[in-house]
């Protein structure tokens, strides 16, 4: 099974995941890197026009190139989930891997009552979760993500716009999990109630609950000047 490491703007290395039981019945893992090619960077042309789904299925059935083709399709998403946590390019970078390997190694356990999509963002979440907690947030400028056009700003709106992004990501690193992660998929991943509590596990009332708290409580430590 192959499975590529990346960041944001392209593939960066290659990694080859032993996936064979052990006789203990664990798991081994061995990786090398080194440049990829354009070879490695395509995906079959009989696979990459599947479902998600059907990928899915050729993985169980042991068709390790379709694997190749879920992360070709979701890498991106999953990186704009882990960024939108830690906003940091390489950590960033580094839990999208995390999460991939994980997604990977716990396929058997996607039963398809949810799309892939969403299976991976509750991954990613958990993820994103366990590895903040307790961390103070990161502190790339904000146009790291590449979402504000910056060419025609002065150096002042700049500063005042990268201040008041720090402050936001401060505050937000201060709700309580459940709230930061439902403010995550609402506000940067623009997902709907329904689609937050599909991810998170919950009802759609809490979701809609923990966006309303998430956001109240964001504009009180703003507002306070408490980050």
């Amino acid at each position: 099974m192959t499975i590529r490491a990346w960041n944001h703007d392209g593939w960066l290395a290659t990694a080859w995941v032993d996936m064979a039981a052990a006789d203990d019945g664990r798991t081994r893992e061995t990786a090398t890197t080194g440049a990829a090619t354009v070879a490695d960077l395509s995906a079959p042309s009989d696979l990459s026009g599947l479902a998600d789904a059907d990928l899915v299925r050729a993985c169980l059935d042991g068709c390790a190139a379709a694997f190749d083709v879920v992360v070709a399709r979701h890498r991106r998403t999953v990186y704009r989930v882990c960024y939108r946590f830690v906003a940091n390019h390489e950590d960033a970078s580094d839990l999208t891997q995390d999460v991939l390997l994980r997604a990977y190694r716990g396929l058997h356990r996607f039963r398809g009552d949810a799309s892939l999509t969403t299976w991976l963002y509750r991954i990613a979440v958990n993820v994103c979760l366990n590895r903040v907690s307790g961390k103070a947030p990161a502190s790339e400028p904000v146009d790291a993500a590449g979402l504000v056009d910056t060419r025609h700003e002065s150096v002042a709106d700049g500063l005042l716009r990268e201040e008041r992004a720090v402050r936001v990501r401060a505050a937000v690193a201060r709700l309580p999990a459940k709230q930061r992660a439902a403010l995550v998929l609402r506000v940067y991943q623009d997902m709907t109630h329904q689609e937050i509590a599909a991810t998170l596990g919950t009802s759609v009332g809490a979701a809609k609950a923990n966006v309303f708290h998430a956001l109240r409580n964001l504009k009180r430590l703003l507002g306070e000047g408490v980050v």
